[in-house]
């Protein structure tokens, strides 16, 4: 888990999109960024879910701590990361060659999400980032 290198500036790597069908609890996500974590050739890993607020939002408890049980801190070989959602969905930056290499780091992480994830999952092969500035990007700064 580093920084992203200059070297891949505005070129579009292969992303692998995981969907899972349901929201995976802490332990189990941790399980499985143990396991993504050691395959090579991935580059960065996203995740989304539903967020679990540090503090309550709305309704009669606002502004109150929000003691849920999945909002913590996990392992991930050995790397401390504050889980602030359920996550429902990866989505992971491949650094691969040629077509070969991505056939087999996806087929490791279909292994990982086939040992961890008892509920299923869709993946898909694709590009779901932006990897270049918009004009909203030049506009904003």
């Amino acid at each position: 888990m580093s920084s992203p290198t200059v070297d891949y500036a505005n070129v579009p790597l292969p992303e692998v999109r995981v969907m899972t069908t349901r929201l995976l609890s802490a332990e189990t996500t941790e399980k499985v960024l143990c396991i993504i974590d050691k395959i090579e050739n991935i580059r960065q890993i996203n995740m989304c879910g539903e967020n679990l607020p540090r503090m309550i939002n709305s309704g009669p408890a606002k502004g109150n701590a929000n003691n849920h049980t999945e909002r913590r801190v996990i392992n991930v070989n050995g790397h401390e990361v504050e889980l602030h959602c359920l996550v429902g969905s990866f989505y992971i930056e491949l650094a691969v060659d040629d077509k070969d290499q991505l056939e087999a780091t996806v087929e490791k992480i279909k292994a990982a999400f086939d040992e961890t994830v008892a509920d299923g999952y869709t993946i898909d092969i694709g590009r779901y980032s932006k990897y270049r500035p918009s004009l909203h990007d030049y506009r904003s700064a």
